[in-house]
C-alpha cells in the first residue's frame, strides 16, 4: 500500500496511462488479426487491411505503448505472410 502522498498520485497516473494504452494496444492487435485472417482467406483487399495493421502498429509504436522493435517486427512478418500468399 501507498505511503506517500506521491506514491498515492503515481498510482493513480500510471492507472490512467495503463487505461488509456490499453484502447491503442487492442486497436493494434485486432488490426493485426483481421490483416492475417485477410492475407489466410487469400481476400483481394488483403493488401489494404495489412496497409491498416501497419499503420496502427506504427501509431502504437510512436506513442510508446510497443516497444519499435516489437512493431518492425510484427511489420515484417506480416508483409512475409502478405508476399507468401500472392506468390503461392
Amino acid at each position: 500500500m501507498a505511503n506517500t502522498k506521491s506514491a498515492k498520485k503515481s498510482i493513480l497516473v500510471s492507472a490512467k496511462k495503463a487505461e488509456r494504452n490499453k484502447t491503442a494496444r487492442t486497436t493494434a492487435k485486432s488490426a493485426v488479426k483481421k490483416a492475417e485472417a485477410a492475407v489466410k482467406a487469400k481476400s483481394p483487399e488483403a493488401a489494404t487491411t495489412v496497409k491498416a495493421g501497419q499503420s496502427a502498429l506504427d501509431k502504437a509504436a510512436k506513442k510508446d505503448i510497443i516497444h519499435p522493435n516489437s512493431a518492425a517486427r510484427k511489420k515484417s512478418r506480416l508483409m512475409k505472410k502478405l508476399n507468401t500468399s500472392k506468390t503461392a
